[in-house]
């Protein structure tokens, strides 16, 4: 599958070559550059969850946010989204590392849940945008729609 995406892609950077030069070569070089933005945070969270899956085993992982975990390893997965601030292009890579090392799926849905919708390191920012009551009761509110999301997934997944 991944070789047919790549085809595709070929083809129609090649078509797109073929109908305008200019544009595709700005194109391009548009998408270089946010290439280069984006690898530091990229390689910069992907070390960092090397060095915590090198330290923490997989028994451990599983312990702590595997299946048997339960609402304990989803509440500490939760915790971790909402105090966490990753890009989700970086964040779903991790979250696969994560349960290929023992993690469990309600607690990774958890997890995921939090860090796109609750803001804890974006607090101050967003309440100068809205209003201190709004942006508590936003948070609120998607924290604890994280959990929903949680056990849909753990009716869907298991």
């Amino acid at each position: 599958m991944t070789i047919i995406l790549y085809l595709i892609t070929l083809i129609l950077l090649f078509i797109s070559f073929i109908k305008d030069k200019n544009k595709t070569k700005k194109a391009l070089k548009k998408g270089l550059k946010a290439f280069e933005n984006i690898l530091p945070q990229f390689l910069g969270v992907i070390v960092l969850a090397g060095i915590l899956l090198a330290i923490f085993s997989p028994e451990l992982i599983s312990k702590i946010i595997g299946d048997k975990s339960g609402i304990f390893g989803i509440l500490i997965s939760a915790i971790i989204g909402s105090i966490t601030l990753i890009p989700g292009f970086i964040a779903f890579p991790t979250a696969a590392l994560l349960l290929e090392n023992g993690a469990g799926y309600m607690q990774i849905a958890s997890f995921i849940s939090t860090l796109m919708m609750v803001g804890i390191i974006t607090f101050s920012i967003e309440k100068t945008y809205f209003n201190t009551k709004f942006t508590i009761a936003r948070n609120l509110l998607a924290f604890i729609f994280s959990f929903i999301v949680a056990f849909i997934i753990g009716k869907v997944v298991i």
